[in-house]
C-alpha cells in the first residue's frame, strides 16, 4: 500500500474531472507517479471503472515502442471502449516527443481529464504552455516534508522515537527522498542520492541540454550544492571559476547552466525583494536545495552547519505552503524570508538559537525596520519561547512536525 500524501492530494482532489490538464511536476524521485498512483487509487474506490481510468507508464518496458504522437494516439484510442467519462495518465509524458497537440485533441474533447508527469524543463517550458492553449494546472511536488518523512517510517513499520529532536536531527541528514527510507544506513541513502542525481543529468539534463563540458557543468553544479543558502551572483562564480580555479568559463554558460539546475529542480531559486519600492532586485540570490541529502553526497561527515540546513527546510515549507518566498532587503539588513500569498505577507527570520543576547538583538533587528503591521516570525530550535514586540516566536521541530500554518 502507498503512503498517502494527503497535503498534495487535497490540492488536486478537486480538479479529478475537471478539463484542465493536471501537470505534476517535481525533482526526479520525489514521488510523482506515486501521486498519480494515489489518484488512480481513490478513482476507483470512489466507483470509477477500471475500463475508464487508462494508465501509460512510458518509461515500462511494454510501452517504450510508443515515441511518437502517432503511436501515443493510437495505444490511448486502442484503450477507449465505450462514450464513458475517461481518466488519463501519462507517466514520462517526455518519452513522445511533440506530444502536445495529440494531448490537446483529447482533452478538449470534454470528455476525459488528463493527468501528466515528466521532465520538469521540458515539460512545463513556454513552448508547451502556448501549444496546450494554457489551459493546465502545475501541482509540484517536493520530497517528503518533515511530517511526511515520519509518517511514512510507520507506514513501513520503522520505529520512530518520541523525541523529536532526534527524529529531525536524522531527517536533516537523510533527506526526504521517499524511496530512501528503504535503505539501513546513511552511506546506503547518500549512495542512492547520488544516483538520482546521475539518473537526473542521464536522462534528463544531458539529452535536453547541450552541455559540451559535463566536467565544468559539474563543478559548477558542485559550488552551488555546497554553497546552498549563501548569497552569490553569476559575477561571484564568474570570479571563482576564472581566478581562483583557474578554469575558463563564459557568464553566459554559467547562468545556462544554473538555468538547467533549476529547470531539473536540483535547486530553487530565492529572489531578493526590497521591502521599500515592493520590487525584486536583481543581481545577487539566494539557491536552495530540493533535497538537503543532495549536500550530504557530496561530504565525507554528516556534520551540520544549521544556519543555512534550517533555512532550507524553512523555505521549501513555505513553498509548499503555496507562499511566494523571497530574501527581503530591509535598507541596509536583511530578512531571511518574505513570503506573499496574493497581497497577504510574512516577515519570517530563521536561527539555530537566540539563546545568546547579541544574536537575539540581531535576528530582531530587521522587523524594527518594517514599518507595515503583517505577521512576523522568529524561528528557532530553542525550546524555550519568548514573545517579544510583537514577533511570534515559534520552534522549528514543532511548526514542521505538526504542519502548522503561519
Amino acid at each position: 500500500m502507498l503512503f498517502k500524501r494527503e497535503k498534495y492530494l487535497s490540492k488536486i482532489r478537486p480538479f479529478y474531472k475537471t478539463d484542465m490538464i493536471k501537470v505534476i511536476s517535481g525533482i526526479r524521485r520525489s514521488g510523482k507517479s506515486c501521486i498519480m498512483q494515489m489518484i488512480k487509487e481513490e478513482l476507483t474506490e470512489s466507483g470509477v471503472a477500471d475500463k475508464d481510468i487508462i494508465y501509460l507508464d512510458l518509461d515500462n518496458r511494454s510501452n517504450m515502442s510508443i515515441r511518437t504522437p502517432a503511436q501515443l494516439e493510437s495505444r490511448i484510442d486502442s484503450l477507449i471502449l465505450d462514450d464513458d467519462f475517461k481518466y488519463l495518465f501519462i507517466d514520462e509524458i517526455q518519452n513522445v516527443k511533440d506530444f502536445e497537440e495529440t494531448i490537446n485533441a483529447f482533452n478538449t474533447e470534454g470528455n476525459i481529464s488528463v493527468f501528466l508527469t515528466g521532465f520538469n524543463s521540458y515539460l512545463l517550458s513556454g513552448e508547451i504552455a502556448t501549444k496546450l492553449t494554457g489551459r493546465y494546472l502545475e501541482f509540484e511536488i517536493f520530497t517528503l516534508d518533515f511530517s511526511e518523512y515520519m509518517g511514512m517510517k510507520r507506514h513501513l513499520g520503522m520505529a520512530v522515537s518520541a523525541d523529536k529532536n532526534v527524529e529531525f536531527n536524522e531527517y536533516l541528514i537523510n533527506g526526504g527522498f521517499p524511496k530512501a527510507l528503504q535503505f539501513p544506513d546513511a552511506e546506503a541513502r547518500r549512495f542512492y542520492t547520488k544516483s538520482v542525481i546521475e539518473e537526473i543529468f542521464n536522462k534528463d539534463i544531458k539529452t535536453n541540454a547541450k552541455i559540451r563540458n559535463r566536467s565544468v557543468f559539474e563543478r559548477v553544479q558542485s559550488y552551488i550544492i555546497n554553497n546552498f543558502g549563501s548569497t552569490f551572483s553569476v559575477q561571484t562564480l564568474f570570479d571563482y571559476f576564472n581566478k581562483v580555479e583557474k578554469t575558463p568559463i563564459k557568464k553566459e554558460t554559467i547562468r545556462r547552466y544554473i538555468g538547467i539546475l533549476t529547470n531539473a529542480k536540483i535547486i530553487y531559486k530565492c529572489p531578493r525583494f526590497d521591502c521599500k519600492s515592493r520590487k525584486s532586485l536583481a543581481g545577487e540570490q539566494k539557491y536552495y536545495l530540493a533535497d538537503l541529502s543532495i549536500y550530504f553526497m557530496t561530504v565525507t561527515d554528516n556534520r551540520i552547519n544549521y544556519g543555512p540546513a534550517l533555512e532550507n527546510l524553512v523555505y521549501l515549507y513555505l513553498r509548499n505552503s503555496g507562499y511566494s518566498v523571497s530574501v527581503g532587503r530591509i535598507g541596509k539588513l536583511e530578512c531571511d524570508f518574505i513570503v506573499r500569498r496574493t497581497n497577504d505577507y510574512r516577515y519570517i527570520q530563521v536561527a539555530m538559537t537566540i539563546a545568546e543576547r547579541e544574536t537575539e538583538e540581531r535576528e530582531y533587528r530587521p522587523f524594527y525596520q518594517i514599518r507595515d503591521n503583517y505577521p512576523k516570525y522568529l524561528l528557532t530550535l530553542d525550546p524555550l519561547l519568548q514573545e517579544r514586540d510583537g514577533v511570534k516566536h515559534k520552534n522549528i521541530i514543532h511548526v514542521l512536525a505538526e504542519n502548522e500554518i503561519l
